[in-house]
């Protein structure tokens, strides 16, 4: 899986480091743990169903997605989170190892993102990360960028 996150990159003028860790990097504070940054660094892949097809948000680790800004951003009318089987047929990736590309879903880009000069996205599986340059990854995935964090409680 690896090697598909890496060639994917490349065809979108990426070059990525994949690194598979010894630790777990499913959520993001295990993968804020493995490699020493802020949960908000981490660029969490989730997938959602939006009118009844998947899309990708790509999140800051820190944050939770407001389905309801989520859905503005998409400009549909329902919004909610894809099952583990929905992610696996929409990505062909595990959730907890679902890269931000590879998969030519519409993208939703969350803006926190941009607040960091580098973020780790996961590289396919449970164990692997690489780190990436938001403003590159915003421009090379064809995302929407929008405000999609929930207010904090």
């Amino acid at each position: 899986m690896r090697q598909k996150v890496i060639d994917r990159a490349r065809e979108l003028g990426l070059e990525v480091d994949v690194r598979r860790l010894a630790t777990a990097t499913a959520t993001a504070s295990d993968a804020a743990r493995a490699v020493g940054c802020e949960e908000a660094e981490i660029a969490k892949s989730l997938v959602f169903v939006a009118d009844g097809d998947p899309v990708l948000c790509i999140a800051s680790g820190s944050h939770r997605v407001d389905p309801g800004l989520l859905a503005d951003a998409l400009d549909v009318a329902q919004v909610r989170q894809a099952s583990a089987d929905e992610v696996r047929a929409a990505t062909g990736f595990s959730v907890g190892g679902v890269p931000p590309f590879g998969h030519d879903l519409p993208v939703v880009f969350d803006v926190s993102l941009l607040e960091h000069e580098r973020v780790f996205a996961a590289g396919g599986d449970g164990h692997s990360l690489f780190e990436v340059d938001p403003r590159k990854l915003l421009e090379c995935t064809g995302a929407t960028a929008a405000p999609v964090a929930a207010e904090p409680a």
